[in-house]
């Protein structure tokens, strides 16, 4: 199909043709081909912020105060100027576009953290349905606390963690939910998952999955715990039935009927007792006959027992409303950042029948496969986003697909790929930018140096190219983090994030240093 490079011809080819059923939003995002960030301000007049990211629907940028207090909400608002000349493009930008304030307005400035606590600066959740913001405060770390109270061995614990819920539009805190003496991977939301209006939350220290629901009035109420107990009622039961056998005991004579008191600690979680059933059944069914089920279970059940009963949860997030994908593991790779060395396995479990519906170690080829052929269903994003539907994966993407077969054919280990790409399972809340500019289908770059992911990445002197998809040689903008010279020291280790906005051609790159150099804010734009 004809595309021109001027946006006025694109404007009137929409108006005479009409797209495919279905791919009408495909079609205008290609007008990002014609309206891309091609201007840079280096080394812009910045508040001493640190920056997060842009809501998903781009109203609100997300900073915090350098003392890790405050919580400061900006909006976009453009840079706007007026030029005598005939012609503006080629005439030099005002001395304030030089300034932060010239592209954003402070809308306020709240305090989040109290008693000690730290603002997490990589934490932040958005609920596009009523433009809430998630945030979370906590006091340090407590490495070698002991395991008390049914918290697992070698589980830091952090004395008091704190989640606000926080109404964007003018600051007001609405909730809170505290957290004391546990610990909650706060690290870009890994411990916690968002879809539509439920928050999980994994206690790594208690091995919990904390439910709770977002109501329209702000509040935020339990749903239901998952872990020692699965129903709202096995814990009534467990202590109805200790109770019996407590009377029991005392009716009994002495002599050889006493029952001994089964202590509480002696059994295994309701989730884990589940999963272990899942294991033992799935082996069972595997032969017909007797002798050599029972030498099956022997081989892949009783000798790994001790093994699958010492897994903990590592991740979790939403598959649908019903169904979470859990992530086990060995206590080590909890709460180390390198989980590649460790055993994990999958688990998919639904809440309302309490059952594990399937099992799977993270070499597993059967879900691979699924991952490369619905990696989208992994995205599960909540159905009032319309912005994170289009996110470019392997299972929605030919290039992307083209290039992760390429890898794959690259590796030199199949199973070790494997493991590789399931190591991301299951996906961070909201950790992807839906900018158009990372969209496969629009523009090919280097992932790594710049990707839709939010993560820091080694800086280099050299401009980031975005090159057009549909005309394989043509530079449709670059991207340039830190100084426009380049840096003076090269041996100076330097690393770069960038913030896109989800709809318009603005991006902020802001290059660090590991030795408390200054800062370097960058803000590319389509002047």
């Amino acid at each position: 199909m004809f595309r021109s490079k001027n946006v006025a011809a694109r404007i009137f080819e929409r108006q005479i043709s009409t797209p495919a059923p279905g791919t009408s939003v495909h079609c205008a995002r290609r007008f990002y081909e014609n309206i891309v960030p091609s201007h840079t301000i280096f080394d812009i007049e910045c508040p001493d912020i640190l920056f997060r990211k842009f809501s998903d629907d781009g109203q609100y940028l997300i900073t915090f105060s350098r003392n890790h207090q405050d919580l400061i909400v900006y909006r976009p608002t453009w840079l706007s100027f007026s030029c005598r000349e005939s012609n503006c493009h080629n005439q030099d930008l005002p001395s304030k576009a030089n300034k932060f304030e010239s592209f954003f307005t402070q809308l306020y400035s709240v305090t989040l953290a109290s008693s000690g606590e730290l603002i997490c600066k990589d934490f932040f959740l958005y609920t596009e349905k009523n433009k809430f913001g998630i945030f979370a405060t906590s006091t340090p770390q407590i490495h070698d606390a002991p395991a008390v109270g049914g918290a697992i061995q070698g589980i830091p614990s952090i004395e008091k963690i704190t989640f606000h819920l926080v109404r964007l539009e003018d600051g007001v805190i609405l909730d809170e939910r505290v957290f004391c003496n546990d610990y909650i991977n706060l690290a870009h939301s890994m411990g916690v998952f968002l879809y539509d209006d439920l928050l999980a939350i994994v206690s790594l220290r208690y091995q919990r999955i904390q439910i709770l629901q977002i109501r329209d009035s702000g509040n935020l109420v339990d749903v239901r715990s998952i872990g020692e107990y699965c129903r709202e009622d096995d814990e009534l039961f467990l202590n109805s039935s200790a109770q019996s056998m407590s009377s029991r005991t005392d009716n009994v004579a002495n002599g050889s009927d006493h029952i001994q008191h089964i202590p509480e600690a002696s059994f295994l979680s309701g989730l884990k007792q589940r999963l272990l059933s899942f294991i033992f059944r799935g082996i069972w069914n595997e032969e017909d006959d007797p002798t050599l089920r029972m030498q099956c279970l022997k081989k892949k059940f009783y000798f790994h027992f001790q093994d699958y009963a010492d897994l903990v949860i590592w991740k979790v997030q939403f598959l649908d409303r019903h169904h979470l994908l859990i992530k086990f593991g060995s206590v080590d790779g909890g709460v180390g950042r390198n989980t590649d060395n460790h055993p994990a396995f999958f688990a998919v479990y639904n809440m309302e029948t309490t059952e594990i519906i399937s099992f799977y170690q993270n070499s597993a080829d059967e879900l691979y496969t699924l991952f490369e052929l619905f990696c989208d269903h992994f995205h599960s994003s909540s159905k009032n986003s319309f912005y994170m539907n289009f996110l470019s994966t392997h299972s929605n993407n030919i290039h992307a697909l083209d290039q992760l077969r390429c890898n794959k054919t690259k590796a030199t280990s199949s199973p070790q790929f494997v493991k590789q790409m399931l190591a991301s399972l299951p996906f961070n809340c909201q950790s992807q930018s839906p900018s158009p500019y990372f969209d496969h289908s629009l523009f090919r770059y280097d992932e790594k140096l710049i990707s839709a992911t939010d993560r820091h990445r080694p800086s280099t002197d050299h401009p980031i190219k975005f090159i057009s998809r549909r005309q394989p040689n043509i530079l449709k903008f670059k991207i340039k983090p830190g100084p426009e010279s380049g840096s003076a020291d090269t041996r100076t280790k330097r690393i770069s994030s960038f913030i896109f906005h989800p709809i318009l051609p603005l991006a902020i790159s802001v290059q660090q240093t590991l030795f408390l150099q200054p800062t370097v804010v960058n803000i590319h734009f389509r002047r």
